[in-house]
């Protein structure tokens, strides 16, 4: 019970520093820690180095971040969702590090499993290998990618026990489960905080050993882009969902 923290602004106490390396779980605007984020933006800490998928949208998420220019660096995957960004690249104000969404996921695993390195053919010939090491296995070309950790994890989870096991949700078990591992200190924000013994070892995602400090948020849960088609003819639905990002 050591573990469960009032709130987020508590959650990060003592933990935040100008120039330190976050990773930020979620996909989208899916499994965002987005208390944690706003709790990060409040500690004032700048000049970070961000490793996060994608950069939230503006306003929200990661995209908090980005308008209080706290942002020197981000190491992403996907960010075309976020016109700041977009903004601050051109003007020459933000580094960025783009990465093939697999490797980012396996630089985060290779981190969190103490692997430094590891070959991967995704990005051979393209701007992703300028600057690294390429070798040829069994006659096909593969470039070398680091693996990446960070000083503060901050994830999301549907449920957490008293010792920090963790269950994840559908799509926010992308990225969330492996940065847990990657952080040198991690913090979780969660749906539901359950007494300890109540999961089944086997629906554990991941054990509370990579866990160090939890906190219970009520999520915004907002929907990333939602976009509808007309009603077929005869049907009494106004409109369907067809594809939003959740």
């Amino acid at each position: 019970m050591r573990k469960i923290f009032p709130d987020a602004k508590a959650a990060l106490d003592g933990l935040t520093f100008d120039g330190m390396t976050v990773m930020s779980g979620g996909f989208g605007l899916c499994g965002i820690p987005e208390h944690l984020i706003a709790a990060l933006r409040d500690s004032g800490a700048k000049d970070l180095t961000v490793i996060s998928n994608n950069a939230g949208v503006d306003g929200f998420g990661l995209g908090q971040l980005l308008g209080t220019r706290q942002i020197a660096k981000m190491i992403s995957s996907y960010v075309g969702e976020n016109k700041e960004f977009e903004r601050q690249y051109l003007a020459g104000e933000l580094q960025l590090e783009f990465n093939p969404q697999g490797t980012l996921a396996e630089r985060i695993r290779a981190g969190g499993a103490g692997i430094p390195a590891f070959f991967t053919a995704t990005g051979v010939g393209t701007l992703v290998a300028d600057g690294k090491e390429v070798r040829d296995f069994g006659g096909r070309y593969y470039v070398m990618e680091t693996g990446l950790v960070a000083d503060l994890s901050i994830i999301k989870a549907w449920k957490a026990d008293g010792r920090g096991n963790l269950q994840f949700r559908k799509t926010a078990r992308n990225f969330n489960p492996m940065m847990a591992t990657a952080g040198k200190v991690t913090v979780v924000e969660v749906e539901h905080i359950v007494p300890t013994g109540t999961f089944d070892p086997d629906q554990i995602h991941t054990p509370g050993i990579y866990v160090d400090r939890i906190v219970l948020t009520v999520p915004e849960k907002r929907i990333e882009q939602r976009t509808v088609r007309q009603r077929e003819p005869g049907s009494s639905n106004e409109a369907v969902a067809q594809g939003g990002k959740f």
